[in-house]
Order: C-alpha cells, then sequence, then structure tokens
C-alpha cells in the first residue's frame, strides 16, 4: 500500500503520535519564541512582533489541525502563566489578547490552504499568508475595539494601521522560505513529483 505524498511540510516527520505531538508543541514554543522579540510602540498597546511570521509558518509546514492545535497549546499555556506572550506577558487581559485568539483561526485557515498545495510557490504562498493575516487583524481588532472601548476607525488605526508594512516583510519573507524547504525536500528526493 502507497503512502499518501504529503500534503505539507510536517507530513514528512509526523509518522509517529510522539512527532505528532512534537510538531504541535513545536510550532507553539516556536510563536512564544517568536513573541520575545517585540518592539512596544507608544501609540497603540500592540506591540510589533515576529509572532505573526511565526503563526503562518506554523500554519502553512504543519497544516491545519496541527498548525490550529499549536496555536491552542500556545494560548493555553500563555493562559496559566507561562510567560511567552509578547514582552514576557501572559493571561488574557491585555488589549492585544485578541490577536492571539486570532492566530488559531490564521493557522487553521493557512494550514487549509497549504494542504490544498498552496506553499509550494512564492505568489501562492505569499496569498495564504495574507489571508492568514487578515484573520488575525479580524480578531485581534474586534477584542481591541472592546477591550480599550474605542470606535472601529480607531481600532483599525491602532491594530493594523501601524503593522502593515511590518506584516508586509514578514509575508514576503515567509512565503520564500515555504517554496524553498519544498526544493530542498525534491533535491533530497524526498518529496513525490
Amino acid at each position: 500500500m502507497a503512502t499518501p505524498a504529503p500534503r505539507v511540510l510536517a507530513d514528512f516527520a509526523s509518522r509517529t503520535a510522539i512527532a505528532q505531538i512534537a510538531l504541535v508543541v513545536g510550532g507553539a514554543a516556536l510563536v512564544g519564541i517568536a513573541a520575545q522579540i517585540a518592539i512596544p510602540l507608544p501609540f497603540t498597546p500592540v506591540p510589533l512582533t515576529l509572532q505573526t511570521f511565526a503563526v503562518l509558518l506554523v500554519g502553512a509546514s504543519l497544516g491545519s489541525l496541527r498548525g490550529a492545535l499549536s496555536m491552542v497549546v500556545y494560548l493555553l499555556a500563555g493562559m496559566v502563566g507561562v510567560p511567552w506572550f509578547a514582552e514576557g506577558s501572559s493571561g488574557f487581559s491585555s488589549a492585544s489578547f485578541g490577536y492571539i485568539l486570532g492566530f488559531i483561526v490564521a493557522a487553521f485557515i493557512v494550514g487549509r490552504l497549504a494542504e490544498r498545495g498552496a506553499s509550494t510557490t512564492a505568489l501562492r504562498s505569499a496569498g495564504l499568508m495574507v489571508v492568514g493575516n487578515i484573520a488575525i487583524y479580524a480578531v485581534g481588532v474586534t477584542w481591541l475595539k472592546f477591550a480599550i472601548d474605542v470606535d472601529w476607525t480607531t481600532a483599525l488605526s491602532l491594530g493594523v494601521v501601524p503593522f502593515l508594512i511590518g506584516d508586509a516583510v514578514k509575508i514576503a519573507l515567509a512565503a520564500g522560505l515555504l517554496p524553498l524547504a519544498w526544493k530542498g525536500l525534491e533535491k533530497m528526493q524526498l518529496r513525490n513529483n
């Protein structure tokens, strides 16, 4: 019986239950580490971090289920006190907590699109990551609006506008990495053509 062709990068390493768990925990840890690279911005309660870069890569590399589970692990660990949210914070009372909720949605959507082949070229990878970023913004800005009690225009100016250029750069980097990983696997003759 033939093994099905891998749909996402993690399919190459996920042959056992232990490997599946390691991938999920590793994805959560990657986001936790990326959250520590944070720059507080004086004009918004949302810091600039590398979290979205990590979330999009985790979703695209692990697929929908493992990616979303990684973000659930990240969220739950942070809620019970692991200080690995942005700037070493934890809990769920921050104005930026909605973005963490959005990570779950984004990882699932990006993973699902990747499972359908959208992570094998830079252009398609960029497209799936834009969709994932929109999901993060949608949930994050909604939470932010109600957390600090502002109108939608203010919420967008605090929670989206300052991050557009940085997120575009992160999307370009992540979208470039995925096709390179697939090409590397092809060169090692691990990927079915």
